[in-house]
C-alpha cells in the first residue's frame, strides 16, 4: 500500500531541506578561507608633500579577503576560484580574538607604510631618521619550532649572539645555526627582556627555519609628512608597494607608463621580505588585468608562477633590484 505525503508535508519538508542549504551556506565554522581580490591603485591612497598621483601606469597593491569559512566552503573550497581554507590558528593563534588579531595586522600596516617612506625618501636623497630595532614576529606556526614559545607581538633584537636590526638579519641567524642545532633568540616582550632557545627545522626547501613570519620593527622620523590610507587594509605586505609609489608621485618615473602590481614586505635597508597569500594574490592581479607582477624572490616567487596566467612574474630580493628590473619595462604603449 503505498502512502502519499499530503502537500503540507511536502512544503514543510522542502522548508526544512532549504533551512538545510541556507545554513550550510552562511553559518561560519572555526576555519578560515582565504579569497582573492582585485588589485588597487596606490595613488588614490596617498598623499606626500610636494607630490602629485602620476597620469599615466600607476603602482598597484594586492591584498587578500580573509574571513571565516562556512560549511559547505570548508568541505568544497574548490566552489569558489582561487580559495584557500586553512585552520584558525593559522590566522589566529590560541588566545587571541578577532579582535586582536586585526589590531595586530593595522599595527603591521602602519609601521610598514613608515618603513616605506623611509626607504624612498632615502632613495631621493631625504635626510631620514630611523633606527632599526628588530625583527617583530607577526605569526608563529603552531605546528613549527617556534610554537609554545615565540608569540606574534614579540620583538627579536639578538640572534645566536649577534644583534638582529630586521627580519633578514633574524633568518640569516637562523641558517647559520642550521637544523637540529638550538639558536638563543633574545625577545623584547612588552617591557621584558626574554631569552628564549629554538631549535630550527629544516623548510620544504630545506632552509632551516623556525616558523614564524617577521616584519621591520623601527623608530622612524620623516623630513616631510606621508599620509597612507589604505581603508582598513592591514599586514605588513604592501611595503615595496608604497615605496614604489613615493617615488612616482615625487617625480621618478619607476613605471613608465606600465600598470604594475606589487608585493613585499619592506626593510629599512630596503630588503624584499616574503608574503602570505600569494595564490590569492596572484589571481588578483590577473583579475586587475595588470600583466606585470613584482613579488619576493623565492618560495613565493616559484608559487606566483603556478598561478599565473599571461602574468609576467618579476622576482625581486630588494628595493634596489626591484628598480633596476622596472627600469627594463619598455614604455606602455600611447592610447
Amino acid at each position: 500500500m503505498l502512502r502519499l505525503f499530503s502537500p503540507v508535508r511536502l512544503f514543510i519538508a522542502g522548508l526544512l531541506v532549504a533551512a538545510v542549504a541556507v545554513a550550510l551556506w552562511i553559518l561560519p565554522t572555526e576555519s578560515y578561507i582565504f579569497l582573492p581580490n582585485r588589485a588597487h591603485a596606490v595613488a588614490p591612497l596617498v598623499e606626500v608633500e610636494g607630490g602629485n598621483d602620476p597620469k599615466d601606469g600607476g603602482i598597484y597593491y594586492v591584498d587578500v579577503l580573509v574571513r571565516k569559512a562556512t560549511l559547505v566552503e570548508r568541505l568544497f573550497p574548490g566552489l569558489r576560484e582561487g580559495a584557500t581554507v586553512v585552520p584558525a590558528e593559522q590566522v589566529r593563534p590560541p588566545g587571541v580574538s578577532d579582535d586582536q588579531r586585526r589590531e595586530e595586522e593595522l599595527q603591521e600596516m602602519q609601521m610598514s607604510q613608515q618603513v616605506a617612506a623611509a626607504v624612498a625618501l632615502r632613495e631621493l636623497g631625504y635626510k631620514v631618521v630611523a633606527k632599526p630595532i628588530g625583527a617583530r614576529i607577526e605569526f608563529v606556526d603552531p605546528e613549527a619550532p617556534a610554537a609554545g614559545k615565540l608569540r606574534a607581538g614579540d620583538i627579536a633584537t639578538s640572534a645566536g649572539g649577534k644583534p638582529v636590526r630586521g627580519p633578514s638579519g633574524l633568518r640569516r641567524a637562523i641558517r647559520e645555526s642550521g637544523a637540529g642545532r638550538e639558536v638563543l633568540l633574545v625577545v623584547k616582550r612588552g617591557d621584558e627582556r626574554v631569552e628564549i632557545a629554538v631549535r630550527p627545522t629544516r623548510g620544504p626547501q630545506g632552509t632551516p627555519m623556525i616558523g614564524v613570519i617577521v616584519s621591520q620593527a623601527a623608530d622612524i622620523e620623516l623630513p616631510i609628512d606621508v599620509e597612507i590610507d589604505t581603508d582598513g587594509v592591514g599586514g605588513p605586505s604592501a611595503g615595496l608597494a608604497f615605496a614604489l609609489d613615493l617615488l612616482e608621485e615625487l617625480g621618478r618615473d619607476v613605471d613608465h607608463g606600465n600598470r604594475v602590481a606589487v608585493t613585499g614586505a619592506l626593510e629599512l635597508d630596503g630588503t624584499v621580505g616574503e608574503i602570505g597569500g600569494i595564490k590569492q594574490k596572484t589571481i588578483g592581479v590577473e583579475r586587475a588585468g595588470i600583466d606585470v607582477f613584482l613579488v619576493p624572490a623565492g618560495e613565493n616567487a616559484a608559487e606566483a608562477r603556478r598561478y599565473a596566467d599571461g602574468i609576467r612574474i618579476v622576482p625581486v630580493t630588494s628595493f634596489q633590484q626591484a628598480l633596476r628590473r622596472l627600469a627594463t619595462l619598455p614604455p606602455a604603449a600611447q592610447d
